[in-house]
């Protein structure tokens, strides 16, 4: 692990300004880029320490509040600890603002990212890799099927309601990926049911998209996030080895 360095950054975005974590290798040199979308919480110490650790495998990484158009990140008033499970209220206040960003504003936004992270002194040229988490794992499919010639690489983990029947629904894009795509999926996950996998995994194989979806067995929704209460260790120990050996295949 290499010493990194994390500032706040401003991105400009078609409807207004994201604010944005950015970690990298404090070496002065330019590497190569990962975008990582946020969960449903936010921007957060969790999320930033996820982006510092990623960057001392020597990346730059890009963690955007993909929530901005309702404010800068703290938007919601989180415990140190989040448990939804005792505080239900915490869900209350998200799901709206979750709501409100709909795959075609999503995907503008995503365009503002990936070409501030093109015009960024320490990002190497070249394609992207991205990592998304919760609803950051339908941003990330999203965003390599709407940006194929800019992502060389796409994770999820825990994501849900990535295959569903609506007409936005992220595996439609499956057709136009041209990146390595990795999932891992809870499997104690009632926002990816069963039939959402294998939908998901029919997709990409017909699409003919290098892909892999594991099935993290005892696994709940959000087992990546040390600071609530469906942390799962092994789970997420098996998510970095996972993410590390994506990256280091594609870059």
């Amino acid at each position: 692990m290499t010493a990194v360095q994390g500032t706040a950054v401003d991105i400009p975005t078609e409807d207004g300004t994201a604010d944005a974590y950015l970690a990298h290798p404090a070496d002065g040199a330019a590497h190569p880029a990962v975008l990582l979308y946020m969960d449903a919480f936010g921007l957060r110490p969790r999320l930033r320490s996820m982006a510092d650790r990623l960057a001392g495998e020597g990346y730059t990484v890009l963690v955007p509040n993909v929530f901005y158009r309702h404010g800068r990140a703290p938007l919601f008033e989180l415990p140190e600890f989040i448990d939804p499970g005792a505080r239900p209220e915490i869900f209350e206040r998200i799901m709206p603002v979750m709501q409100a960003l709909t795959a075609e504003l999503a995907m503008r936004d995503a365009g503002a990212y990936l070409r501030w992270l093109a015009e960024s002194p320490a990002v190497a040229d070249g394609p992207v890799a991205l990592t998304g988490y919760c609803l950051g794992a339908r941003l990330s499919l999203l965003t390599a099927g709407t940006y194929p010639e800019r992502v060389a690489a796409a994770a999820g983990f825990h994501g849900g309601r990535l295959a569903t029947d609506t007409p936005d629904s992220p595996h439609l894009v499956a057709g136009k990926v041209t990146a390595e795509l990795y999932f891992g999926h809870a499997d104690q996950d009632p926002s990816l049911p069963q039939e959402q996998i294998e939908r998901l995994e029919e997709a990409l194989t017909a699409a003919g998209v290098r892909h892999r979806c594991d099935v993290y067995t005892g696994a709940p929704h959000g087992f990546t996030q040390a600071d609530t209460a469906s942390y799962h260790k092994e789970a997420d120990e098996r998510h970095w080895s996972a993410l590390l050996d994506l990256l280091k295949r594609t870059f």
